[in-house]
């Protein structure tokens, strides 16, 4: 996905530059584009092939020795021209191209709204090149240092050439989780995504390190440094504080804040990799490994906490989908008691962090087994997405509360559509069920956007619970997990004890402890085991147990039987642990506002745990 090809020397740019877009054209891409300096800095791009780009530039005067070029597969914003890359700054005088992801781009965009900038296109990449151009004019710095600064303030993935007007000569090359190579000539260089644009003209080239700028120039000189190795000027400090107020956004914590952003962050998650209307799920970062998932002895998925429950979540996409074995493992455990790992196992490493110590401790003895290793991470060029053969990002964005909400929600909205591709291509799944799961699965932004309505229900209801010492969470198949989530969520934040099980366990000994004083939180949406449940919560009430009981939007037969009823959007069963996932969060959060809790900072815990 994506491409870059770039060059300086005394070559006409225009024909470098389209023969390295033709050779990019392999990776993917919906749009093409390119920006050259002749006399003044020229941009051209277009909507579709390469091919149309180069019938929209003939006749055009083209000559020039330094540009930039780029295919682009959509992320942020439809494939159109507006969004088609390079992009100007408002000045006119840069122009960038991007391959990745800035996850911080809206609140950077906020900061620049409200300095007075415009935008043009929907991508972050825009973002950038103002950011850039903003430093650059403030700051009275060149364009390396300008480019060098704004990196300091992104999250994210990105390789990334900027080109200016004003350093004629001169291109700026950057990258972090992305890869970027430059191709040393004689006195003339070129910048790449990949060798394959560049191998005819040279084989010296220098692969890019993660968080490293170069400068080139038509002079023969390559510099190289790193985006921290000066300190932060007064801008970047100024810079960097109103992000920080504007990051929490009025929300009083970082927690309420990421409960809401996550009709947005799935959405993101599955931005380019689910395409209804084509009828398609494609995860690029797992494409090449399709079939050893199809020919998968299991799936072994390692996570520790919430990301453990994402992958209990995970066990049932991948069995019931896929008809793969799935077995889940606590990643603190797996490699002390000798597992038994077979070459023709696929693992899967689940850690937001990307550096969970005991998590990459299971990643590593897996691949020294002969495993083939899949990571799902939120952080771009964690340790755990370098160690792993493959993997895609969950694109949640910065998670800063400790207790993990949309990075749950974005792991298992990853799951999904790793399990749906897989499940289509082994043809599991028929295609009237894979396209009926994919048309859902659009809606599910918009159905967690509704379920959040019920903030203020769940307010109140943490009002009448917040003094209690236990909990109890029961749901069974694909809610099951979703229970030990809920109980995780209220231990951490409220330090109330509390318990998830299989709703069936419950008479195997948890039982004992329903009475009076024991809330029950019962996840009993229509789908699924519906009929068992609703025996679980007779047995509840006849101890004396107070039930809360999420529910189907309209459901009245648990709501004549529950204390409390919180009714959710109507979904398919294997979408009903994202839905849910939010009232539970709400109600541990509110809960532990209520007992004067530190809720962004609970006690003892870490958000990273980079120790076992």
């Amino acid at each position: 996905m994506c491409g870059i090809i770039g060059y300086v020397g005394s070559r006409k740019v225009y024909p470098v530059l389209m023969k390295g877009l033709y050779r990019l054209e392999y990776r993917g891409y919906d749009s093409a584009g390119l920006a050259l300096i002749n006399d003044d800095l020229q941009l051209y791009k277009t909507h579709g092939k390469v091919s149309d780009l180069e019938n929209r530039l003939r006749g055009k005067a083209l000559e020039g020795t330094v540009g930039i070029a780029h295919t682009r597969w959509a992320t942020h914003g439809e494939p159109n021209d507006i969004n088609a890359h390079p992009h100007f700054s408002p000045s006119k005088k840069l122009a960038i191209i991007h391959n990745g992801i800035i996850e911080n781009y809206n609140t950077l965009k906020e900061e620049l709204i409200n300095r007075g900038y415009t935008f043009q296109s929907d991508t972050d990449t825009e973002v950038l090149i103002h950011l850039i151009e903003d430093i650059q004019l403030n700051e009275n710095t060149d364009i390396f240092e300008a480019v060098r600064i704004a990196l300091n303030h992104i999250y994210g993935a990105y390789a990334i050439v900027v080109i200016s007007q004003d350093y004629p000569d001169t291109l700026i090359a950057a990258k972090k989780g992305s890869p970027l190579v430059i191709g040393l000539g004689e006195d003339e260089f070129f910048i790449a995504s990949d060798a394959s644009p560049i191998v005819e003209y040279t084989k010296n080239v220098v692969y890019l390190d993660d968080e490293e700028v170069a400068t080139v120039n038509r002079q023969g000189e390559l510099k190289i440094k790193t985006t921290r190795n000066q300190e932060k000027t007064p801008y970047i400090q100024k810079l960097e504080l109103q992000l920080s107020a504007i990051e929490k956004s009025g929300f009083p914590h970082f927690m309420l804040k990421e409960i809401y952003e996550q009709p947005r962050s799935i959405n993101d998650s599955m931005r380019g990799r689910l395409n209804v209307s084509k009828g398609i799920v494609s995860l690029g970062g797992i494409i090449d490994y399709e079939q050893k998932f199809i020919n998968a002895r299991r799936i072994i998925i390692v996570g520790c906490g919430t990301s453990w429950h994402a992958g209990m979540v995970g066990e049932y996409l991948f069995e019931d989908l896929t008809r793969i074995p799935v077995k889940v493992e606590y990643a603190s455990e797996f490699r002390y008691r000798n597992p038994v790992i077979y070459e023709d196992d696929i693992v899967v490493a689940i850690s937001q962090s990307g550096e969970t110590a005991d998590t990459l401790a299971a990643v590593e003895l897996a691949k020294s087994k002969g495993a083939t290793i899949i990571g799902i991470c939120n952080v771009v060029g964690s340790s755990i997405a370098r160690a792993t053969h493959a993997g895609s990002y969950t694109h949640a964005g910065p998670e800063i509360g400790v207790a993990s909400t949309k990075a749950f929600t974005a792991q298992v909205t990853l799951l999904t559509l790793m399990a749906l591709s897989i499940a289509d291509n082994k043809g599991t799944l028929s295609k009237s069920r894979f396209y009926q799961l994919i048309n859902e699965m659009e809606t599910i932004p918009a159905k967690v956007e509704k379920t959040l309505e019920l903030n203020g229900n769940i307010k109140e209801l943490a009002k009448i619970f917040h003094k209690c010492r236990n909990f109890l969470y029961l749901g069974r198949g694909y809610n099951f997990p979703l229970a030990l989530e809920g109980a995780l969520k209220l231990k951490e934040i409220s330090y109330i004890h509390a318990e998830g099980y299989p709703a069936a366990e419950m008479k195997h000994g948890p039982i004992a402890l329903i009475d009076e004083e024991m809330p029950v939180v019962v996840i009993a949406t229509k789908k699924g085991a519906y009929d068992k449940v609703l025996s679980n919560i007779q047995e509840v009430k006849a101890r004396k147990g107070t039930i809360i009981a999420l529910v189907t939007e309209g459901d009245q037969t648990v709501k004549k039987l529950a204390d409390h009823v919180i009714e959710l959007p109507e979904t398919d069963e294997i979408f009903v642990p994202i839905i849910a996932s939010i009232p539970l969060q709400l109600l541990s959060y509110h809960i532990a506002v209520l007992r004067g809790c530190n809720v962004d900072q609970p006690r003892n815990l870490a958000k990273s745990v980079t120790v076992e």
